[in-house]
């Protein structure tokens, strides 16, 4: 598929962007790593007439210690997440999702602020983000402001960004020791989520869902189910009784069969104990065991 015609600037500042994104308004999209926008285009899904390249503004790559938080560039790639020594430490989650992302290639070329605006919900960055309990910074004309995850994502394909703002940075409570894991099913290793989930544990758990609707976080206010303590939990999609109200809307028959699990306590092969997963160089600790199962009945 051919775009349609469209015009082209490069923005080498987040300044320089956010003049671009006031002067045309709705008709410019931002183009960072090109892996989410690129595609819309082809299918015409999205027809912008000026598209705005920031993939130069090297200012807003980096991941620094931002006290209670760990602070993430927009333009950060997935690579660099998934390599990243502080993250291994304060946000584990975050860095072993960054590493499910595609191939190489588009861990390589893909950013994190790119993913995120995007809102794509069988995204698995978008999950770990929800699951963190993090927070969007974004700037316009009219200034700065925060707008934690929960907020962020408002359906499909759409966010809470203004049509002049641009997202600057990324915080991410620290969660170093916390029990966290990562699932997703998909055909093949580099395909997008079928469904999925993210989990993290600690003093509010958090249930984050890929692909499963607009309802993406399910969090221990309410869901009973998902303890503050470190105990054995099930959650069964949808969710729909009086006592349990709706929490999902999954997107296919598929999704809608698949049984959630997560223990952490009740058996050694389910323990929260450190494990080496493949992606790393030594123990990861608190991770725990989130596996996917089919329902018996």
């Amino acid at each position: 598929m051919i775009p349609a015609a469209f015009d082209y600037q490069v923005a080498d500042s987040a300044d320089a962007a956010i003049a671009a994104l006031a002067e045309h308004g709705d008709d410019a999209k931002l183009l960072a790593g090109g892996h989410s926008l690129i595609p819309l285009m082809r299918f015409r899904l999205a027809t912008p007439g000026v598209v705005v390249d920031i993939g130069r503004i090297s200012d807003l790559s980096y991941i620094n210690d931002g006290g209670d938080h760990v602070a993430i560039g927009a333009m950060t790639t997935h690579r660099a997440l998934e390599t990243s020594e502080l993250l291994a430490v304060e946000a584990p989650l975050l860095r072993h999702v960054a590493g499910q992302v595609g191939d190489p290639q588009v861990r390589h070329r893909g950013t994190l602020g790119g993913s995120l605006a995007h809102g794509d919900p069988a995204s698995d960055l978008p999950a770990a983000l929800l699951a963190h309990g993090g927070s969007v910074v974004a700037r316009s004309p009219g200034g700065e402001r925060e707008i934690a995850a929960t907020d962020f994502f408002t359906g499909f394909l759409e966010t809470a960004l203004g049509a002049d703002e641009i997202i600057t940075e990324i915080r991410i409570p620290k969660a170093a020791g916390v029990g966290w894991s990562y699932q997703k099913f998909n055909r093949r290793a580099q395909d997008w989520a079928i469904v999925g989930a993210a989990v993290m544990l600690g003093d509010d758990p958090k249930v984050a869902l890929v692909n499963m609707g607009s309802a993406r976080c399910v969090t221990a206010a309410s869901r009973p189910a998902l303890p503050a303590a470190v105990v054995p939990m099930r959650l069964r999609l949808p969710v729909t009784t009086p006592t349990r109200p709706r929490i999902s809307t999954p997107t296919s028959s598929i999704a809608s069969t698949l049984l959630v699990s997560s223990s952490v306590a009740a058996s050694p092969r389910h323990r929260a104990d450190p494990i080496k997963p493949s992606w790393s160089d030594g123990p990861v600790e608190g991770r725990c065991k989130l596996t996917f199962d089919r329902p018996s009945n």
